[in-house]
């Protein structure tokens, strides 16, 4: 059988890819597209085998419309966190991931997300009013802490306290590490993920994510024991009274995986975003200008609902989510069958990745 015809690639040797790639993955994506077109191929960690990404819109189209039978996501197209765990939705394919959808989509209805409209306007007053008028700041440490302080207080539910602190000291520890290259770099490579000694970076991370499990599990035990979870609107208390079409709830380990999923997707791709925004209002002054008086035409005290509504501020939210996407790809798929997508025959166990970030940057 003759060996099927990939898309244009790079030639260096795998680990070269895969250093480009773990140091600036945008550039390296954007130099590749501007050689090679809307569909290449990388070799990179810690697979290394062909990765075919593609930018082109029709071909993602197929992607996304492709009987799931032809095409595996989750686990199986490589799709693993040590963080995250076996049952996350990003992990999960299948039968198995339409149950999670399904269980998870009445906690996100629109309806339930107004519960959240003055707490947000009171955790971003509390983190701004730091700000001292006059004295230049980094902004993004400010943006993490109200993203932050929203998943604990809004998905996890969690009031202040010895557990609140606690949880929230280890959380900032793992997901904001001091090395982040260095974590990256072990997450990414299986072998480098052994304990070699009680001070070990993997050991150190391990010790990290067992004690946020116990605060998690703790949380959840006391939370299933509550006779008023129902009156409560945060998340998890909606997840916990969750029920799939056999009547069963998620198990504890469900749970625990699904709000790491929350948090990890949550926490540092909103305060990314927000940061951009900023950034970008303040570097073209005339958005700015557009976007206060937007904002000021609504009032002292404006209906959070309203606030939500306001075309030109949803025209900035979403013009800086396609400048930076909160995620640069899309969760890649694992060929199963052969299968034709953008005038390519793909064989079985070929990896097919779309890219966000280039798609939005096409100039048509």
């Amino acid at each position: 059988m003759p060996e099927q015809k990939l898309p244009d690639g790079p030639q260096t040797h795998p680990l070269v890819q895969t250093l480009q790639w773990l140091t600036n993955p945008l550039e390296y994506m954007e130099a590749c597209a501007q050689r090679y077109g809307d569909l290449f191929t990388l070799r990179i960690g810690p697979v290394f085998k062909p990765q075919v990404f593609i930018s082109n819109p029709q071909a993602i189209q197929q992607i996304f419309t492709t009987d799931p039978k032809l095409l595996d996501s989750g686990e199986p197209a490589g799709i693993q966190s040590s963080l995250l765990g076996r049952q996350s939705m990003l992990a999960l394919e299948g039968k198995p991931h339409q149950r999670q959808r399904k269980l998870l989509t009445p906690p996100f209805h629109g309806e339930r997300m107004l519960a959240y409209g003055k707490l947000i306007p009171d955790i971003t007053k509390q983190v701004t009013s730091q700000w001292q008028i006059g004295e230049p700041f980094s902004v993004l440490p400010s943006m993490q802490a109200i993203s932050f302080q929203v998943i604990l207080k809004a998905v996890f539910g969690l009031e202040e306290g010895a557990r609140y602190e606690k949880l929230k000291e280890l959380l900032i520890a793992i997901l904001n590490p001091k090395r982040p290259l260095l974590r990256a770099v072990m997450l990414l490579f299986p072998l480098l993920q052994r304990a070699l000694g009680p001070w070990s970076p993997w050991k150190n991370f391990m010790r990290q994510r067992q004690q946020i499990d116990e605060l998690i599990y703790a949380e959840i035990r006391e939370r299933k024991q509550q006779p008023d979870n129902s009156s409560r609107s945060d998340i998890l208390s909606l997840m916990i009274s969750a029920r799939d079409e056999q009547g069963q709830p998620m198990t504890d380990v469900e749970l625990r995986d699904e709000l790491m999923t929350l948090l990890v997707a949550g926490h540092e791709t909103t305060a990314s975003a927000l940061s951009w925004a900023l950034y970008w209002m303040h570097h073209v002054s005339e958005v700015r200008e557009k976007l206060l008086q937007e904002l000021d035409s609504l009032g002292e005290n404006p209906d959070p609902n309203a606030i939500f509504r306001l075309p030109y501020l949803n025209a900035v939210c979403y013009e800086t989510l396609r400048l930076y996407p909160v995620a640069m790809l899309a969760l890649k798929r694992l060929v199963k069958s052969p299968l034709e997508i953008g005038g390519y025959e793909f064989e079985p166990g070929t990896l097919l990745i779309p890219s966000i970030y280039l798609t939005h940057h096409r100039e048509d």
